[in-house]
């Protein structure tokens, strides 16, 4: 399977499954059929009920048509109903969440991409890039990725929540942010689910040096103390 390395705001860099080609079309397809549908059903409606009003029709057919895409994106964090059947989203190139401004490109690039020979345009950006880019998402910096199935995280495993008479290890924990412990996170699923220790370990250096922890403890214990020292430390 083709990945995509994403660098993160940390200089963290992880690795993503790209979305085929094929999972793209077919999340397109299952869009539009859902819209097929609607329309039809809303037609139905407006047929029996004797509505006349071009405004009406305009309003409750066209605009659907027209932001489908982009309000589902935006309030679905980068997926429609096509993209979440096929588990594939859309994210910044950067790690980071991609941003109404972001979704807006794309959706405006949409009309070259997806609508100029019959979504040709797409299909050999997406195939020849080499990063899964359209147009649009070489515009707004994003990709689009296929999500892995993640096995259930435990609380024994990262989210740990200690007891009261809990000592922390390192003090120096409170320093940190809550993005700092979701890139812990991130960085320990990957190397559990996939295999990849590069970002657990390049996160672990990061944090010996900002913190300054001086210590022995492996980076999977010392990233897991971590986490458990934070949330005892925050909990107060």
């Amino acid at each position: 399977m083709q990945t995509i390395q994403v660098q993160t705001t940390q200089n963290v860099f992880i690795h993503y499954p790209l979305a085929s080609v094929g999972d793209r079309i077919l999340a397109y397809l299952l869009d539009q059929l859902i819209l097929i549908v609607f329309s039809v059903a809303i037609g139905f409606l407006l047929i029996y009920n004797g509505v006349e009003s071009y405004w009406v029709w305009i309003l409750l057919l066209g605009f659907p048509w027209l932001l489908y895409a982009l309000l589902f994106e935006i309030f679905m964090d980068g997926q429609t109903p096509g993209k979440r059947v096929l588990n594939i989203k859309v994210i910044r190139l950067n790690g980071t969440p991609a941003s109404i401004g972001d979704y807006v490109l794309r959706w405006i690039f949409a009309i070259i991409d997806l609508k100029f020979l019959s979504g040709a345009i797409a299909v050999i950006t997406i195939a020849a890039g080499g990063k899964g880019q359209r147009l649009g998402d070489m515009v707004a910096g994003t990709s689009v990725i296929k999500q892995v199935e993640q096995k259930e995280i435990t609380a024994q495993e990262i989210f740990v929540v200690a007891d009261a008479e809990y000592q922390p290890v390192f003090t120096q924990a409170i320093q940190l942010k809550e993005s700092d412990i979701d890139l812990i996170q991130r960085a320990l699923e990957v190397n559990r689910d996939i295999g990849n220790s590069k970002p657990m370990l390049a996160v672990t250096e990061k944090l010996r040096t900002q913190l300054g922890i001086q210590t022995d403890m492996p980076p999977v214990k010392l990233l897991y103390t971590l986490i458990k020292d934070f949330n005892h430390l925050t909990s107060r």
